[in-house]
């Protein structure tokens, strides 16, 4: 098929056309892979920004759909990101919490409402990272619809340097704070200055020392604490330190609270900030060391007034002190201690003085004692000196190098303890020769010493006793030969009595062979007990005998007793028989009575009277001895009763040519017998009677006394001895021919007798030719 020209033509256009088109296309095509290369570079370059970005964002639409990149997932914890903001909690303890999703949520809502931005800080529960959030409302070319873009900003290394500089600001704050309440805490005064040398701080104890209201008022007034020294003020002193750079201490004194105080104060410049300064009271310190120099001045002389040398060397082997005592032992000037005596020279001239013993080599015995120098604890030698004399020497080292030597005469000890040995020699000795059986035993029960009677007296053999058992052990050898064994603790008990609790105890104990032993603890002032033992065998035999002789005599007494109570009632009948007759026979019943035969029957009525008497006193004392006597008490008043028992006797009274004076208060009243009470003063007043010669006079006087009623009769007769007064209470008299005989009537003992059955007392008191005082308390 041909084809013309034209077609041709056309077609070489056409393809011509298609050629350049093609070439248009792929130069085109080629234009849109450069630009799409371009583009992925830059999103690649964008992402990589992204990552490395401190910003990650998160797009919030309003449908709750999220888009963020997959870090913003690894900083919540979480695997991967969700669709929508509410899947942001986990559940498994990554992502956001609860609360926090809430707060971001309604941060969220609040921002595509209103397009307010909002700030707000988290930590993911699940992560440990700080978070910062900051959400905007979204451009609508980014995403229309009202989204919110919220910016996550990882500040974690931030937050964490953040908190380093609040815990350090935190720290250097407390450690200030400490620091000031340490300052104010202080018990010594302290202070801050200025350049200018200005008060500017002080503390507490500034304040309170200089006697002001506050800090605010002492550095207004620049109150200074320490007085001027040498023209130069607190403040100039303080500036002199600052410009020497150099710390200036001194001690000053203060007046506080109106005393005196010594102060050490030291200003301590700080560089151009000022000067700090503290003064420290030091008054205590002067007085310890005031007090140390008077106690070493009075130490030192109470050494010279000990009866023992003391010597001191200082470090250098130089004498510094020296007693009295040790000068004269050792012929010492006292210019040795003023001169500084060196050891060595020391030992030298007591050699020469014949004060150290006598030795062979005495360089090296020399030496040897400089070495005490160098010892680390005491040590004691004896020297034994010519003519007799025994020197007990101790080297005591001191702390600082020194020395201290001791030197005490024991020759007059060394002679005690001779007469002491033989003292003991002679103690040993007299108590062997003792008829008492005794032993010592020490405070642990053990036995340290007896005589050669001990072992007899308990039975036991000699060679027993020479381990000194202990006192349990020998009462295990001595309970056999006991009547009864179990007694053996009693004199456990004795021995622990006189050894631990340095009491004094006894005790009788019998034996199995019949004898009787009475033994005794006594303490020892050395702390041991002394266990005495006596064999009273014999002596107890003796008393048991007495006492049977003696309780025969008081049945034989009481029988006595029984007897005359008897007798007086068998006395009493026929005696009324007589005195009724003869009160008939004087009446005229038996006819007419003449003056002879009333004579008679006077005679008679008053001999009757006087043995009824009698009768009545023999009856009523045998009766009081016996305990027998019957009381009839009543309550009555003793002034008006003893007025009445004394008018009884006025007859008596004015032929005898005697005055009677009865004095006292009323006596109040008393419970007694009438009858007895009035016989027991009567006897008294008649008593006084027959003793108080024509002229004489009588006194009854009556009183009441804390213990009851007292009655005092006395008289101004002849008086009595102690011996006839004594007889006198026993109702016997003396004859003419010098014997002894019972006396007329039984006033006095019985009057006693009476008194006492009342729970009163009677009390004699006579002297020869001065009278007699009977003296009667009745409670």
């Amino acid at each position: 098929m041909e084809l013309s020209l034209t077609a041709l033509a056309l077609m070489g256009l056409l393809l011509a056309a298609w050629t350049v088109g093609a070439a248009v296309m792929m130069v085109r095509a080629s234009k849109r892979v450069e630009r799409h290369d371009a583009i992925k570079k830059s999103m690649r370059r964008m992402s990589q920004m992204l990552d490395e970005a401190p910003a990650v964002p998160l797009l919030v639409r309003a449908d709750g759909k999220i888009e963020a990149p997959e870090r913003l997932a690894r900083w919540l914890g979480l695997e991967k990101m969700p669709q929508y903001l509410s899947e942001l909690d986990g559940g498994d303890g990554s992502g956001l919490s609860a609360q926090q999703l809430d707060e971001l949520s309604a941060a969220v809502r609040k921002t595509q409402k209103t397009a307010a931005p909002f700030r707000m800080a988290i930590t993911p529960p699940g992560s440990n990272k700080a978070l910062a959030l900051r959400g905007t409302l979204s451009d609508p070319q980014i995403s229309p619809g009202g989204a919110a873009l919220v910016w996550v900003f990882d500040f974690s290394e931030s937050e964490h340097e953040l908190a380093g500089l609040r815990e350090e600001a935190a720290r250097a704050k407390g450690d200030f704070a400490a620091l000031v309440g340490l300052i104010e805490a202080a018990p010594m005064p302290m202070w801050f200055r200025g350049g200018d040398g200005r008060l500017r701080l002080v503390n507490k104890a500034y304040v309170a020392a200089v006697g002001a209201q506050g800090a605010d008022e002492v550095v207004s007034r620049q109150v200074e604490l320490i007085e001027p020294v040498d023209g130069l003020t607190p403040a100039q002193i303080a500036q002199q330190a600052a410009r020497q750079e150099m710390a200036v201490e001194r001690i000053v004194p203060a007046t506080i609270d109106g005393k005196r105080h010594s102060f050490r104060v030291s200003d301590l410049p700080l560089g151009t900030e000022g000067v700090a300064g503290y003064a420290v009271d030091i008054e205590d310190l002067e007085a310890q060391k005031r007090a140390f120099n008077a106690f070493r001045k009075a130490q030192r002389a109470m050494l010279d007034q000990l009866s023992i040398g003391v010597a001191q060397f200082d470090e250098e082997q130089k004498l510094v002190f020296a007693n009295q005592p040790f000068l004269r032992q050792f012929a010492l000037s006292p210019d040795a201690v003023r001169e500084g005596l060196a050891f060595d020279r020391f030992l030298s001239t007591a050699r020469e003085n014949k004060r150290t013993p006598e030795v062979r080599d005495f360089p090296t015995w020399r030496r040897e004692h400089v070495d005490w120098f160098s010892l680390s604890e005491s040590f004691e030698e004896h020297w034994p000196l010519p003519g007799g004399v025994h020197l007990r020497t101790v080297a005591q080292p001191m702390p600082d190098g020194g020395l201290v030597l001791i030197a005490e005469d024991r020759t007059e000890q060394l002679a005690l303890s001779a007469t002491r040995d033989t003292l003991l020699r002679t103690r040993t000795a007299t108590l062997d020769s003792l008829f008492e059986a005794l032993a010592v035993f020490a405070p642990d029960g053990s036995l340290q010493l007896w005589n050669r009677s001990f072992a007899g007296t308990w039975g036991l053999a000699e060679d027993q006793l020479d381990s000194h058992p202990s006192a349990d052990r020998l009462l295990e050898l001595v309970a056999p030969n006991l009547a009864r064994p179990a007694k053996a603790k009693a004199i456990g008990e004795i021995i622990r009595a006189a050894t631990l609790d340095r009491k004094e105890k006894g005790g009788r104990i019998e034996l199995a062979d019949g004898r009787t032993l009475e033994f005794a603890g006594v303490p020892l002032p050395d702390g041991n007990g002394l266990l005495t033992v006596l064999d009273i065998t014999d002596s107890q035999k003796a008393e048991n005998a007495l006492r049977e002789r003696n309780i025969a005599l008081e049945e034989a007494d009481a029988v006595k007793a029984r007897f005359l109570a008897n007798m007086s009632y068998e006395f009493r009948t026929p005696l009324t028989s007589i005195g009724g007759f003869a009160e008939l026979i004087q009446s005229g019943a038996a006819g007419p009575v003449s003056e002879q035969m009333a004579e008679y029957t006077s005679a008679i009525l008053e001999s009757v009277a006087r043995l009824t008497e009698q009768v009545e006193n023999v009856l009523d004392l045998s009766q009081s001895e016996a305990g027998l006597l019957p009381l009839s008490k009543e309550r009555f008043e003793l002034l008006p009763f003893v007025t009445e028992v004394v008018r009884s006797r006025e007859g008596p009274i004015v032929e005898g040519n005697l005055s009677l004076d009865l004095r006292g208060n009323s006596g109040g009243l008393v419970e007694a017998d009438k009858r007895q009470l009035g016989r027991v003063i009567g006897n008294l007043v008649d008593n006084a009677i027959a003793a108080t010669p024509a002229g004489g006079k009588i006194l009854v006087d009556i009183g009441k006394t804390r213990e009851g009623a007292r009655i005092v009769v006395s008289d101004n007769g002849r008086g009595m001895s102690d011996d006839e007064l004594s007889r006198a209470l026993d109702g016997l008299r003396r004859s003419p021919d010098g014997s002894l005989e019972r006396r007329q009537g039984l006033g006095l003992p019985l009057a006693r007798q009476l008194v006492e059955a009342h729970g009163g007392t009677l009390s004699l008191l006579s002297e020869p030719g001065a009278g007699t005082t009977a003296t009667i308390l009745i409670p």
